[in-house]
């Protein structure tokens, strides 16, 4: 898919294209961006290592701060989400810009941050020109997940859940985009995902899947829990589009 002549002019020094990685927490982001940079995206400085992810959650630490200091002007977090759009403070805004030159030279470049979700305006605003790849998950394989990694209780990890998808949700009908879902079987995850990069104009034959781990899916998709009619709503939603 070539949608250069879809998209506005990039703003001026920074990479050409940008690919943005769009999902929640525990939701298979760093399992997608992963597979992109095998694929050929220059994600530059990132993490490949954290004790909750071996392989490395693939965040870019400045855009991470960038995130967090938007939301915290805001007196919000990534587990506390503001309840509307965030007007950007000027200095996160120029420190985008300054990061984002230094880059220049890196195209495709992409990054993640499940974050992003939360301020997404100010980054579509600063850079009109910026690509969307989606993924989501099961709300209780991720409030499983979130409960195993800090111990959030189930209810808070549910509703975060819900006020980051229906964020996705809200922007895929603005501007539609690729998007997977991390609870398909491993091998239809794969097929989907080889599909969505030559989608996004990558050799799918440079990637050998090497990023994914089954094993890495330590929190299943369940219906243990009695989720409330509007989740399994937004998640039957997304499930539709990811079809």
């Amino acid at each position: 898919m070539n949608e250069a002549s879809l998209t506005p002019d990039p703003a001026p020094s920074c990479p050409q294209r940008i690919l943005c990685v769009l999902g929640m927490h525990r939701s298979g982001t760093s399992c997608l961006t992963g597979s992109l940079q095998e694929a050929g995206l220059s994600l530059g400085e990132c993490h490949t290592w954290n004790p909750h992810n071996l392989k490395g959650n693939r965040e870019n630490q400045q855009i991470v701060d960038i995130n967090d200091a938007v939301l915290a002007a805001a007196d919000c977090a990534w587990d506390n989400p503001p309840g509307s759009d965030l007007r950007w403070p000027e200095a996160q805004r120029r420190e985008v810009l300054e990061l984002f030159a230094g880059y220049a030279d890196q195209s495709p470049f992409g990054f993640k941050d499940p974050r992003t979700l939360l301020v997404l305006e100010g980054w579509r605003e600063l850079l009109p020109h910026m690509q969307f790849v989606g993924i989501f998950r099961h709300p209780v394989a991720v409030a499983q997940s979130l409960h195993n990694r800090s111990g959030m209780p189930h209810e808070q990890g549910l509703a975060l859940w819900y006020q980051y998808n229906r964020r996705l949700l809200r922007f895929y009908r603005q501007q539609t985009f690729p998007l997977l879902c991390f609870d398909e079987s491993e091998g239809l995850f794969r097929e989907k995902l080889r599909a969505v990069l030559s989608q996004l104009g990558f050799a799918s034959s440079a990637w050998q899947g090497d990023f994914y781990d089954g094993e890495l899916k330590s929190s299943p998709a369940s219906d243990e829990i009695t989720l409330p009619w509007q989740y399994r709503r937004l998640y039957r939603k997304l499930r539709r589009l990811a079809e």
